[in-house]
């Protein structure tokens, strides 16, 4: 039996609390609402379990952390199954005593752990400490085959590197996952705002086009000590075409419908993957030129 060629992905776009059972529930909601709307894949977003504790260095965010798979994997991996559907699943992974991961879980229709990716670029910004909290990923790029396609996870601060899509793709991604927790600083004045947003935009909708595979993007809103986060969450296509685009905000869920066959299409009229010329890519590992 062939494979469906069009897939529904539910985003589900949410405000989060200190309490961690609260958001659960709430994200457990969201992933059955996207199914009574027909979704096959529901992606959530960055850290959905807490507050973005990463606005301050506070060894008392460590115990938020826990192993994957581990309860909240148990836990949605029997949502899963009982709804049919895939959920990608952004956590708090402690690995070992001293070693986390900011990691997300992919977790198949039938409820089967199918794995992990582990958040390869952390960024070190004013309200961004993640590389107090994360150890960078060392999975590398990954693709998992589900009920629905194959998929590719990466987040957030991976949004800005071309390489890390590039790779996801070429791992046999059909459709690339964002879960994401990028806000404004509050005082951020409108410009600003606007550019920063369309810039976060623009560079994924590359990674769409430069791939030929759709890109989601699964951000928070809601405001959490200085940041407010932007939402935005959306869907682009292979032709980095926006097909959803949700508020800055409100907490939406939405399910959009993918061709995946598109994929084919796009890539034998912008045949960009044959095109690379792979033997001339090697100074690519270098930090920064040379003589």
């Amino acid at each position: 039996m062939a494979e469906r060629s069009i897939v529904r992905v539910g985003l589900v776009q949410m405000s989060c609390t200190a309490d961690t059972a609260k958001n659960m529930k709430r994200a457990v909601d969201g992933i059955r609402t996207a199914a009574k709307k027909g979704a096959n894949i529901v992606c959530l977003q960055e850290l959905f379990r807490s507050l973005y504790f990463c606005v301050e260095e506070e060894y008392s965010a460590f115990s938020l952390a826990e192993p994957i798979p581990g309860p909240s994997t148990a836990e949605l991996q029997e949502v899963a199954k009982e709804l049919g559907v895939v959920v990608v699943a952004p956590l708090f992974e402690k690995r070992a005593e001293g070693i986390y991961h900011n990691t997300a879980a992919v977790i198949d229709a039938d409820g089967s752990y199918l794995g992990k990716y582990r958040k390869m670029h952390i960024p070190d910004d004013p309200s961004f400490y993640e590389k107090f909290y994360f150890t960078p990923g060392d999975l590398g790029f990954r693709s998992w085959k589900t009920r629905f396609g194959r998929v590719g996870v990466l987040i957030c601060w991976d949004q800005w590197y071309p390489e890390a899509a590039r790779l996801t793709a070429l791992a046999g991604a059909e459709i690339l996952f964002y879960p994401t927790a990028i806000g404004w600083a509050r005082d951020e004045e409108e410009k600003t705002r606007r550019h920063q947003f369309e810039a976060w935009q623009v560079i994924q909708r590359s990674h769409a086009v430069a791939n030929g595979i759709p890109v989601v993007t699964v951000n928070r809103v809601g405001t959490e000590a200085n940041l407010k986060f932007w939402g935005g969450s959306f869907v682009a296509n292979t032709l980095g075409e926006i097909l959803y685009e949700a508020s800055h905000d409100n907490e939406e869920v939405e399910v959009v419908e993918i061709d995946r066959d598109r994929s084919n299409r796009t890539r034998v009229h912008w045949p960009f993957l044959r095109d690379r010329r792979i033997d001339a890519y090697e100074k690519i590992l270098k930090r920064f030129g040379e003589e």
